[in-house]
């Protein structure tokens, strides 16, 4: 989905906040900011496999979507931080739901999978 389609009034809402949340990264970076601000150093470490490119781009895309702020300290060597904001928080609180749907199904296929 293009980023201009989340902007389209003529859209679906769930059109319009999927594609704000859109990517393989924007959901476990929703997740981890929830419990508080982080350097970009920290959300590496945390989600393996994600490169300093992604990282960077998913934040400026959540930043201009308002979901997250970012706040650079004036210290050498500069110190980045980001955190939710106020309508970050609310979209990771309308997700719950959508989360434990999800571990719902998975508990579903694990005890659907025939025991080895």
């Amino acid at each position: 989905m293009t980023r201009s389609r989340a902007q389209d009034p003529n859209v679906c809402g769930v059109t319009a906040a999927i594609a704000v949340i859109d990517g393989k990264w924007k959901t476990a970076l929703l997740w981890l900011l929830e419990s508080g601000p982080h350097r970009p150093g920290e959300l590496r470490r945390r989600l393996p496999g994600l490169s300093e490119k992604v990282l960077t781009q998913a934040l400026r895309e959540m930043e201009a979507d308002g979901l997250v702020h970012r706040e650079v300290h004036d210290v050498l060597p500069l110190k980045t931080m980001y955190s939710l904001t106020a309508f970050g928080r609310e979209l990771s609180e309308a997700l719950a739901p959508l989360s434990d749907w999800g571990h719902r199904r998975l508990e579903k296929l694990t005890e659907a999978q025939p025991a080895s």
